[in-house]
Formats: structure tokens, sequence, C-alpha cells
């Protein structure tokens, strides 16, 4: 079995601050070249539900689905099926928890489904924790900025 990925962290602005970033600014945040098109000027969107989309929207209106939502708990909780630049049958399942602390929030991050892609997985696994570490300083820069 491939083992997940697990990532936790603190940012210095509360719960329902953190998940906002997470879940309403990603377009603010998210690197360019983490994206499908690498396109500036994109909005990235997740809806707000289980069963939402979450995609880019380029300034032409196209739209490049990333993964869907399957847990919605705002400000404690999301999960989401990934499958950015992926088929939709590979999809990844990441689940983020945020964990409020009074002045901060802990946010704990576990990426998992990489046995279920077979000889694909450990590859797939690595690239991700590579994607991980390039996208979090800036989620990270995010909450305290805005906070």
């Amino acid at each position: 079995m491939t083992e997940p990925l697990r990532m936790a962290f603190e940012v210095g602005c509360s719960a329902e601050h953190a998940f906002a970033t997470w879940t309403e600014r990603l377009d603010r945040w998210w690197p360019v070249d983490h994206t499908v098109s690498g396109e500036t000027g994109l909005a990235i969107v997740v809806e707000r539900r289980p069963g939402g989309k979450i995609f880019e929207r380029t300034v032409a209106g196209i739209v490049h689905e990333w993964g869907e939502v399957t847990e919605w708990d705002p400000p404690r909780h999301i999960g989401y099926r990934w499958y950015l630049r992926q088929d939709r049958a590979d999809a990844t399942h990441v689940d983020i928890s945020f964990i409020d602390r009074g002045e901060s929030t802990l946010v704990e991050i576990v990426h998992t489904g990489w046995e279920r892609l077979g000889a694909k997985g450990p590859d797939r696994r690595a690239g991700n924790q590579a994607g991980w570490a390039g996208v979090l300083p800036h989620y990270i820069e995010a909450c305290q900025e805005e906070s």
C-alpha cells in the first residue's frame, strides 16, 4: 500500500478565514504554473456543496475541471476528489481539516488514493508531494496577508 501524504501546519488566522482562503480565494494564491492552462487572470472556483466542481475558468471562458467536492463542513472540513491534469477516473482524495486554536488555525491535509492507481501510484504520489510543497507556502502567505 502506498502511504497517504500527510501535512500539518499552522496559519495565523481564524479557522473561518483559513477555510475561506482555501475555498473562496484560490485564484488569489494558487500558482499559475500549477493550473491546466497556465494563464494569468484565471477564476478558480470551488462550488460550495457536496458534488460541487472545482475548476479553473480562463479569461476566454474555457473551463478545466480539477476535482469534485465530497465533503463540505465550513469552516471545519472540506474533502474532494482531485484530478487536476489527470483523467477523472484516476482521481485521488484530499481531506483538509481546519482546527481553530484561537489566534491561529491548525490545517491538516491527508491526500490518499494512490494504491488505486496501480503502478502509476508511487510516481503520482511523488509528483503531488512536490506539488504540495510548491503550493502551500502561497496559501500560508495568503492567510497572513488577508487576515
